[in-house]
């Protein structure tokens, strides 16, 4: 199954027409009927809108897996908003020097014992 036909089967689950996605993701009607109808797949920069709408994480709409409860394997990967909390986290550690990484990641290390406790 394409990433278009999970969007297919989702929009028909979730009883929504074309134009209110099309409304929704801001997304053009023309676009997404041509996903449909040469079979083709939206552009990477569209999917994390298309997840917010639809409710889907990006893993399920790229691969229709989904690693829920104890079962499958942990993704070696994570996609992130950068606009939120967890975005925010990542960028500013992306912007430190070593030094102050290395320090983070002590005190994140000191965290999870405690943690553990």
């Amino acid at each position: 199954m394409t990433i278009s036909d999970r969007i297919f089967q989702l929009l028909k689950q979730k009883n929504m027409s074309q134009k209110v996605f099309s409304q929704k993701t801001g997304i053009s009607q023309s676009t997404i009927s041509e996903w449909k109808s040469k079979r083709t797949n939206p552009t990477s920069e569209k999917i994390m809108i298309i997840c917010e709408v639809l409710d889907v994480t990006p893993q399920w709409l790229l691969s229709g897996i989904e690693n829920t409860g104890h079962r499958g394997n942990n993704a070696d990967w994570y996609v992130i908003d950068k606009n939120t909390e967890m975005g925010f986290l990542i960028r500013s550690y992306h912007d430190m020097e070593e030094q102050q990484r290395e320090r983070l990641m002590g005190y994140m290390e000191a965290l999870m014992a405690f943690k553990s406790k």
